[in-house]
């Protein structure tokens, strides 16, 4: 028992380091670029790719996993592209199955995961659901449990804790749509956190603060929920200075790709920073497959950009479509959103 756990453990550990991977830029011929810039089309090209029309997997060793965290973005994609409604509905169903939940929030005794649990919380909130009652299970109170006295939240784990920028960031935007609101503790300790370049580091205490595209873009959004406008707005202005010429964003010196990058836009266009945001926006168009590609593929974001790659491309997706779009986690809503998997109108 404690080896499987382990790796699950593990696994959701991988699945979160695969969101700051690099890639490269493809060419895009002009005459496609007025239909790649459609995320409606890479929301039903998501839809699609779901296992059973509810989840997706992670496959090690030739040995399927469930990827709840994955799954979640997809439900975040959809409600941000306003489409795959039916499929998003099901997919929050098949999160909050007991044993798939508790396999990725822990046992809420001796496991319970701060990150997991905040970001299912949340997406319980977009679809319109109550977090305090998922299963029988209160997510609210179970993450505020979570919280320590100097406003981190952190895991209850035998196996570490491996709580981070997204944990916190993930946690303000959850508990900001409750009753009591974010905790100004836990907004000020990520505040508190931020590098003297103005961005924020994926983890905390580190012996060089080091910036992070992905958690900066995170951190601005949580930030700007929980009333630290001016502690948003210096993780805005770095992304912008580190903003490559073709629009995208790269983490640790890397390539430009579609998961920093739409995850930078996301929140350039959540804190008004429209010019940026427009270009970054273009880099990710570029990313999409069109008409030329093949059928299946159309409407997806590619990962790499070197030539579509299946296993990356649900992930690349995900996020790219938050950029797409640009509606920030604060705002994003499942409300009016409509059913089925629309693709691409192509001769």
């Amino acid at each position: 028992m404690v080896v499987r756990r382990s790796r699950h453990r593990l696994l959701a550990l991988l699945c979160g380091v695969l969101a700051a991977l690099t890639l490269t830029t493809p060419a895009v011929a002009a005459p496609e670029r007025a239909a790649l810039t459609r995320p409606e089309a890479a929301g039903g090209w998501l839809a699609r790719q779901l296992v059973d029309g509810e989840r997706f997997e992670a496959v090690f060793d030739g040995v399927a996993y469930p990827d709840q965290g994955l799954t979640l973005d997809a439900v975040f994609a959809f409600a941000a592209t306003g489409v795959a409604d039916d499929h998003g509905a099901d997919a929050l169903a098949w999160v909050t199955r007991p044993d798939i939940r508790d396999g990725y929030l822990g046992d809420g005794v001796s496991e319970a995961y701060a990150g997991a649990t905040a970001k299912l919380a949340l997406a319980v909130q977009v679809r319109g659901g109550d977090p305090a009652d998922v299963g029988g299970v209160d997510l609210i109170a179970r993450l505020r449990s979570l919280q320590t006295p100097a406003g981190r939240f952190s895991d209850r784990s035998a196996y570490g804790d491996y709580s981070n920028a997204f944990s916190q960031s993930f946690a303000l935007l959850a508990l900001d749509r409750t009753a009591a609101g974010a905790p100004p503790a836990a907004a000020a300790w990520l505040a508190g956190t931020r590098c003297p370049d103005g961005g924020y580091p994926l983890l905390p205490a580190q012996p060089v603060c080091t910036s992070d595209v992905d958690a900066t873009a995170l951190a601005a959004q949580a930030l700007r929920a929980a009333d630290r406008p001016a502690d948003a707005a210096a993780g805005l202005r770095w992304l912008v200075s580190v903003q490559r010429a073709d629009g995208g964003f790269a983490n640790a010196g890397g390539t430009p790709n579609a998961n920093s990058t739409g995850l930078a836009a996301q929140a350039l266009r959540d804190g008004h920073r429209l010019p940026a945001w427009a270009r970054a926006r273009a880099f990710l168009a570029g990313l999409q497959v069109g008409c030329a590609g093949a059928p299946a593929d159309r409407g997806a974001v590619d990962f790499d950009g070197g030539g579509f790659d299946p296993p990356t491309a649900p992930r690349a997706t995900a996020q790219a479509v938050l950029g797409l779009t640009g509606i920030g986690y604060a705002r994003l809503s499942a409300v009016g959103a409509d059913p089925g998997a629309p693709a691409l109108a192509c001769p």
